[in-house]
């Protein structure tokens, strides 16, 4: 083998892991003081955002690349919008059925086991009355601007990008590359969300995969922040509609 696969490579990409886990750590550590100091408030939105959007551009510097290096593009928006849209229509349906279910079997637990696997009060009749949430509008763009495209720029843009140089292989499906990045990055975006203390927060794994298979599928992270702002919103639609009410 060449010095360069055997020196330049993998020195490469432990550079890659070390920069991730660096980054992700400066990024968790911040969110967790922020929690402890604010709660679940805009200065802890805030906090997340920002560290969000620049710590990878700060990680960045230096090497001569841009924003769509790491997926922060339009080139591929028809691919994205189909994608997104269709995955719409597949996965509402099913989501509706999997919450009604959830809620139902949260009825039925101790109430100390109900509140540790989800945000819901157990004991309550569940039913389902449509209905928008207040300030509907406001969360559109909210979970759109201010959760969805900086976690997925975070997430499936810069980790998963750079967990991809370190770890470059992995099978192809339906068009796009599954491995280890795609993964890894699903895993620390669930571990992500527990910097507020709630357990049942670490679900977020299988949308992350989802949202790092469109990722690798169109190149971009349009798609996957479309989603991500969708899913959050739908959920929204669902806790206002639904009882118990969180």
């Amino acid at each position: 083998m060449t010095s360069a696969k055997t020196g330049v490579w993998p020195f490469a990409g432990r550079r890659a892991t070390t920069e991730v886990l660096l980054v992700w750590s400066l990024a968790f550590g911040s969110l967790v003081l922020a929690f402890l100091a604010f709660g679940l408030s805009s200065a802890t939105k805030l906090v997340a955002t920002a560290g969000f959007l620049y710590l990878p551009i700060l990680a960045m510097r230096g090497r001569g690349e841009d924003l769509s290096d790491y997926g922060l593009s339009l080139r591929h928006w028809r691919e994205d919008l189909k994608l997104f849209l269709g995955l719409s229509l597949l996965i509402a349906p099913l989501f509706f059925a999997a919450y009604w279910g959830f809620l139902h079997l949260v009825s039925e637990l101790p109430a100390e086991l109900a509140a540790a696997l989800s945000p819901y009060r157990p004991g309550a009749e569940v039913r389902f009355t449509p209905r928008l949430p207040p300030d509907f509008g406001q969360w559109v763009l909210d979970q759109t601007l201010v959760v969805a495209l900086p976690e997925e720029f975070f997430y499936r843009g810069f980790i998963q990008t750079r967990l991809r140089d370190a770890w470059p292989g992995g099978r192809r499906l339906f068009g796009a590359r599954l491995g280890p990045a795609l993964v890894v990055t699903a895993l620390l975006f669930a571990l992500g969300h527990l910097a507020i203390f709630a357990v049942w927060r670490l679900s977020v794994f299988f949308p992350g995969l989802l949202f790092g298979w469109m990722r690798e599928k169109t190149g971009t992270i349009l798609g996957a922040t479309l989603l991500h702002a969708a899913a959050n919103l739908f959920v929204r639609f669902l806790d206002a509609s639904f009882a118990p009410m969180p």
